[in-house]
């Protein structure tokens, strides 16, 4: 996988909702690791697929030495440093948890956040935690910045409730991190809704590098006026397709696509065998629906 993101996984509650089982996961050439991974079982909050069930909302392990991580030995070995969980729920029942498993041992730029409501003043944003790599500048101004509801990246998807992404930084007035980002190296993002109940607004961001992108592609699918097919609504290629006319006439519909599935069933979708299109150099993809109120409004689709 390109940049720091080494590992994807999907992680399922079983029949009778006691444990969490690996379904899924993309591992490169960490066969060893994903081996282990997939003799391991997760209770509700157990390890962090279980803390993320438990609580509900994504969890960020910056690092994951002495933590609740419980493959930290096995990770560290094969250069992972941080983990992300982000759990889906279909209202108060839980569809799945899809982690990221990542590593800054080297130069690598790119950021994953999760923003939240801030507890004293709920109109008001802060970052609860956040994924940086070397970037500690960055870090730095995002731990210390409090934004809006509907102003900048994560509070526009707080407000509108949608995925939203930024395809240039520094040529939009809706990134307030603009400067910072443009030093690093930072061009593009994508922000996606993420909570069980929507009064605590968590959103997660995605930050990329021109030559280091978290993923090769990001589109966002939503239902057409019928709710019978999915139509493109906005996306974002590292290759330069303008994904708008590409799409132009496009529906899937819930039998025949990769997006239809996970809108169908409401759970992730992950593979690594992308047979759909002959122009596009990935053929790893993750699906992730976007649920509100036990409906699926979205599909987030990664391109790795």
């Amino acid at each position: 996988m390109p940049n720091f993101i080494k590992a994807t996984e999907i992680w399922e509650p079983n029949n009778d909702m006691s444990e969490l089982t690996l379904v899924n996961g993309l591992y490169g050439s960490m066969k060893n690791f994903q081996n282990h991974s997939e003799t391991l079982r997760f209770k509700y909050n157990e390890g962090l697929p279980g803390k993320a069930w438990a609580k509900q909302h994504p969890i960020i392990l910056p690092s994951i030495e002495d933590t609740y991580f419980k493959r930290t030995d096995a990770a560290l070995k094969m250069g992972i440093t941080s983990a992300i969980a982000m759990p889906i729920f279909a209202g108060e029942y839980l569809t799945a948890i899809v982690v990221f498993l990542c590593s800054d041992l080297d130069s690598k730029k790119g950021a994953i956040e999760l923003w939240g409501k801030n507890i004293e003043r709920s109109f008001e944003m802060t970052l609860i935690d956040g994924y940086y790599g070397t970037m500690d500048n960055f870090a730095w101004i995002s731990k210390n910045i409090k934004i809006m509801k509907g102003r900048g990246l994560p509070g526009t998807v707080w407000n509108t409730k949608m995925p939203y992404i930024i395809k240039q930084l520094d040529e939009t007035s809706n990134f307030l991190r603009v400067t910072k980002a443009k030093k690093e190296g930072l061009t593009t993002a994508i922000a996606i809704p993420s909570w069980m109940n929507e009064e605590d607004g968590y959103v997660m961001t995605f930050l990329s590098a021109e030559n280091t992108p978290i993923a090769k592609r990001f589109e966002v699918w939503i239902p057409d006026e019928t709710g019978e097919a999915l139509i493109f609504r906005d996306g974002i290629s590292s290759d330069g397709i303008d994904l708008e006319e590409h799409y132009k006439l496009t529906r899937l519909g819930k039998e025949n696509s990769i997006v239809g599935k996970s809108w169908r069933t409401g759970r992730p979708v992950l593979g690594d065998k992308f047979e759909g299109e002959k122009e596009l150099e990935a053929n790893e993809y993750l699906a992730l629906p976007i649920i509100q109120n036990g409906f699926c409004i979205s599909v987030v689709m990664f391109y790795f």
